[in-house]
């Protein structure tokens, strides 16, 4: 059975274990360190050797929260440039366009994720850090293929790639869905913005 191409524009209600709900509201509102296994268990509906059934430890329910955000935003990341098909400027787009929707959308796992990074121990940092250079990796191909074929006249790929990134991922501290602008309207604005960054020549 061929499995259903995914909708990487389409974001429905999140769906997370209870207990990583339960973490990623902790974690919003007080932080990795200010949150006690107590305070998670009892938001999850659980007793603290329940929690414990689930996770062995605090760190390791971080690191489970995190890998299911960042694995859900490279899968939506690869499907969108699948659909982009080969060419450097509409995998750009598509990439863009793939992280400003996370970002709109999944604002409080984007937050999470980036903040309590620095909370992450030795090989779970590791972890979590290799699917976000993945995703990088995707962007700088784009750019550095882009440069080399003359669609992006950028002298500096790496550079402008990384600065597209932030122009993305700054949207998750600003927008608002009953602000003035659509999800439309920002990814075109953006788009514009972030081709500029690349000095793109089409």
């Amino acid at each position: 059975m061929v499995a259903e191409p995914l909708e990487w524009r389409k974001y429905d209600d999140a769906e997370l274990p209870r207990v990583l709900e339960a973490a990623l509201e902790a974690f919003a509102k007080h932080g990795y360190h200010g949150t006690s296994i107590r305070e998670l268990a009892s938001t999850a509906g659980l007793s603290v050797p329940g929690l414990y059934h689930h996770y062995p430890s605090k760190q390791d329910i971080l690191v489970a929260l995190l890998e299911d955000v960042m694995r859900d935003l490279v899968q939506r990341t690869a499907a969108a440039l699948e659909e982009a098909g080969p060419s450097p400027a509409a995998r750009f787009d598509a990439w863009v366009e793939c992280l400003l929707r996370f970002h709109m959308f999944r604002t409080k796992h984007a937050f999470v994720t980036s903040s309590e990074l620095r909370s992450l121990e030795g090989d779970n940092r590791d972890r979590i850090v290799a699917l976000r250079d993945e995703l990088q990796g995707m962007l700088d191909h784009a750019v550095e293929d882009g440069a080399a074929g003359g669609t992006f006249a950028t002298p500096y790929p790496k550079a402008a790639s990384r600065g597209v990134t932030v122009l993305c991922i700054g949207v998750s501290s600003w927008y608002r869905p009953d602000g003035p602008l659509s999800p439309e309207d920002l990814v075109h604005r953006h788009l514009v913005l972030a081709r500029g960054v690349v000095n793109a020549t089409e």
